[in-house]
């Protein structure tokens, strides 16, 4: 039985002004994110996986076309809380320490002082910072900043976490911790992941399912089932399936640019 849809896109495009004309982001986007799925987006620079993104989010508005996420408009997914978004960076306050940070939106919500602090004793649990919760942002690495803006956006137990390429700006060996992790919280969690990368390796390692994208105006090239197991030491990579997974992925990238307009 098929799991039910969190995220559906029927025929999406978007549009924007900017100051030397109109500019086509998303075009014609067909795409069924399903429940626990792991879904990477991999595609050249500005070719619309952030702005897809945005807009499931409700940060962006489409033109035409359809999206909903667990059957609602993206205003009405804002407002219930249906999603964690995690940023290209941290976003974290240095003024706040590590809890009052993750805090953060749970205090925006509503919630009462003895279930924030049992939710944040959770997230920091769930991304390993536990002990960290009294430290400023200042205070910790790269890698650990991360991992407390995916702790706040677990906070407040969204099914959906969007996260736009997290790990982009980390030193591999860093990078490669941080996806094994992701994985094992993934896993722990069953949370339905929607994640932006540019790099083939990290797409193929982290997902159930990579969509493929072309240079602007973004469409969906190709949609690419993993067939690797779950379970997915760093090793894998050397596998003979990874590499040919990797090989479609590169291959739909060329693929989309050979039909660039």
């Amino acid at each position: 039985m098929q799991a039910p849809s969190v995220v559906s896109a029927k025929d999406l495009c978007l549009t924007y002004q900017a100051n030397d004309g109109p500019v086509r982001a998303l075009s014609d986007v067909n795409l069924d994110v399903r429940k626990g799925d792991f879904v990477s987006f991999i595609g050249p620079s500005g070719c619309g996986k952030t702005t897809f993104l945005r807009v499931i989010a409700d940060l962006e508005k489409s033109t035409s076309g359809e999206i909903s996420i667990n059957g609602m408009t993206p205003a009405e997914a804002r407002k219930a809380r249906a999603y964690g978004y995690v940023f290209q960076a941290p976003a974290l306050y240095p003024w706040r320490t590590i809890e009052n940070n993750i805090a953060l939106p749970l205090e925006i919500m509503g919630y009462g002082g003895a279930d924030r602090t049992r939710r944040i004793a959770e997230a920091l649990d769930l991304v390993g910072l536990s002990g960290f919760e009294k430290k400023f942002p200042w205070q910790l690495s790269g890698g650990m900043q991360q991992r407390a803006s995916i702790a706040r956006a677990l906070a407040f137990d969204a099914d959906l976490l969007l996260m736009d390429e997290p790990f982009g700006a980390l030193d591999e060996i860093v990078r490669d911790h941080l996806n094994e992790e992701l994985l094992k919280l993934w896993a722990r969690t069953n949370k339905t992941i929607c994640f932006v990368t540019h790099s083939i390796p990290e797409a193929v390692y982290l997902s159930t399912k990579i969509v493929v994208m072309s240079p602007r105006p973004g469409r969906v090239t190709d949609v690419i089932d993993s067939t690797l197991p779950a379970e997915r030491p760093l090793d894998i990579r050397d596998t003979p399936e990874f590499l040919e997974i990797a090989h479609r992925v590169r291959e739909g990238l060329r693929t989309g640019h050979s039909h660039e307009v």
